[in-house]
């Protein structure tokens, strides 16, 4: 039988790193297998924040790639202010560690490049997709947001094409992410993003979310909204990296995050916290070591190391995505933090679907009734704090510490099979009928 055709448009694929390149580099993995043909269409020149290239390694064998040229104006931002490089990522200075540079690059960023600074890829590439799609009789299509200019494409070669089905997949929602409040939009900008994401909406055949709460959002503002979470796959979460470990914390009682952290995510509840556990117990003090596999901003590095905590740091920066999945292993809790407002509580990082196949303790901030807390509670994989706790905090860290001394923090992966990237693509191609 013939496998059906898919275009899937992103821009983020391998040597991409990061979380955002995974997602659809897992499905084209899976398609396969349920009779799809996955094709990917991605700019030949992009500029990515973070480069991972073991993450080639999953590419499918033979793969059809199909790429055109992108201008994107980040290389005159970053001559404006060296941090600006930060927007790449999505990340920003925001209160009082905001330069007037920054606000400056700020302002131009969200009101000049609507949706975002990928804009100017959508014309031409609507222009070359439709004749390209006819030409090899393709009827499905992805677009991968952000950055949301790619659903823009997806608009363009629907009121083109009218009986192409396309498929919009939000990674992270558009107006409703808690950094577009921080973009100083005018009136008309504003105006502007939400028109351009309602026309996504009502025009999309298939909305995707990758949480309840957006996918329930989409649909409110008039999407045909499903949520397909992210997941983790099983070939990369092998409990090999145990054998690795790093001499320097074999010993440690390791609480680790994995991945980048900016300021708006930053739980300051957390490291007062873990600040007054050391200054109180010096048996805990003794043993414990905060790990950084990623990017950490360089403002909430410098605030934790102005305190007890600085020689309890190990920092290793990025690292490639097998070496830190591997890191996961290494570790006896991990860290996950979301923003903390209330808006974000549909937002379900990637990164906490290879936290729960490590089988290590979770220990999460966010907004009350996220949806974090939801799987976590589902799966007994650990526990959701606000961004106001701090004693509740303490003792669910103590409590594991104890567990640890007493070698009775036991690994878990119950209730995770629902998260395995191959059964996600199956309820992609569900959804795809």
């Amino acid at each position: 039988m013939e496998q059906k055709k898919i275009l899937i448009i992103t821009y983020y694929w391998p040597p991409a790193g990061g979380p955002g390149v995974q997602r659809w580099l897992k499905f084209a993995k899976y398609l396969p297998d349920f009779g799809w043909k996955p094709i990917i269409y991605t700019p030949e020149n992009p500029s990515y924040p973070l480069l991972d290239e073991t993450l080639m390694k999953d590419i499918p064998e033979n793969i059809e790639m199909v790429r055109t040229k992108i201008w994107e104006p980040y290389q005159l931002a970053e001559k404006l202010n060296k941090s600006n490089k930060k927007f790449k990522a999505g990340q920003f200075d925001v209160g009082k560690n905001q330069s007037w540079k920054s606000k400056l690059s700020i302002w131009v960023r969200g009101n000049f490049f609507i949706p975002d600074a990928r804009v100017f890829w959508v014309k031409p590439s609507v222009t070359f997709l439709e004749k390209y799609l006819k030409e090899n009789k393709i009827d499905t299509i992805v677009t991968s947001g952000p950055p949301h200019s790619l659903h823009l494409i997806g608009l363009g070669l629907k009121n083109k094409m009218p009986d192409l089905k396309w498929v919009a997949d939000f990674r992270d929602p558009w107006t409703e992410i808690s950094y577009y409040k921080h973009l100083k939009l005018t009136k008309s900008s504003d105006k502007k993003h939400r028109q351009l994401e309602s026309a996504v909406f009502k025009n999309a055949d298939i909305t995707l979310a990758t949480s309840y709460t957006d996918a329930e959002n989409f649909r409110k503002a008039g999407a045909n909204a499903f949520c397909i979470t992210n997941g983790f796959d099983e070939s990369d979460s092998s409990k090999k990296a145990v054998e690795n470990k790093n001499s320097q914390i074999e010993k440690a009682f390791t609480l680790s995050y994995i991945g980048v952290l900016e300021q708006l995510r930053n739980p300051e509840n957390l490291w007062k916290a873990l600040d007054e556990l050391v200054k109180e117990n010096a048996e805990f003090a003794a043993d414990f070591k905060l790990k950084f596999v990623g990017r950490i901003d360089d403002k909430v590095l410098h605030s934790i190391e102005n305190s007890s905590l600085k020689n309890h740091i190990l920092n290793l920066g990025y690292l490639a995505h097998g070496k830190a999945v591997e890191e996961m292993q290494n570790s006896d809790m991990l860290l996950i933090t979301n923003f903390p407002n209330e808006a974000s509580k549909g937002i379900i990082p990637g990164k906490i679907f290879e936290y729960l196949a490590s089988g290590k303790q979770i220990l999460s901030f966010g907004p009350d009734k996220a949806d974090v807390a939801k799987i976590l509670e589902e799966t007994q994989a650990g526990k959701h704090f606000s961004y106001q706790d701090t004693e509740n905090i303490k003792k669910f860290i103590l409590e594991k510490y104890e567990l640890w001394k007493n070698d009775s923090l036991i690994e878990n992966t119950q209730h995770i099979e629902r998260f395995s990237r191959k059964n996600l693509t199956q309820q992609l191609t569900e959804v795809l009928k």
